[in-house]
């Protein structure tokens, strides 16, 4: 099975570049398949990775960037990845 973590956060107003340099000066204890960085607007950044496991397990995250970082706690998500029905 395929799962995708995905990390959100949102660094305080005109920090975005640097937000976006910590996430990548990030690694993690294990690689996944796949990671994928993209930013927005308003400073965000979103990180994705994806990993050859079960929904439920124990997987590596990054953690919560330091506080004077970003405006709000970090948003996560896991979806598991679903085949095409043609």
């Amino acid at each position: 099975m395929t799962v995708a973590l995905m990390w959100e956060a949102r660094a305080v107003e005109g920090r975005g570049e640097e937000l976006l340099a910590w996430v990548r000066g990030r690694r993690l204890p294990r690689e996944p398949l796949r990671r994928e960085v993209l930013r927005a607007p308003q400073d965000r950044v979103l990180v994705i990775t994806w990993w050859d496991a079960a929904y439920d397990a124990d997987l590596p995250e990054l953690p919560e960037p330091d506080g004077e970082l970003v405006r709000r706690a970090v948003h996560r998500w896991r979806f598991e990845a679903v085949a095409d029905e043609a």
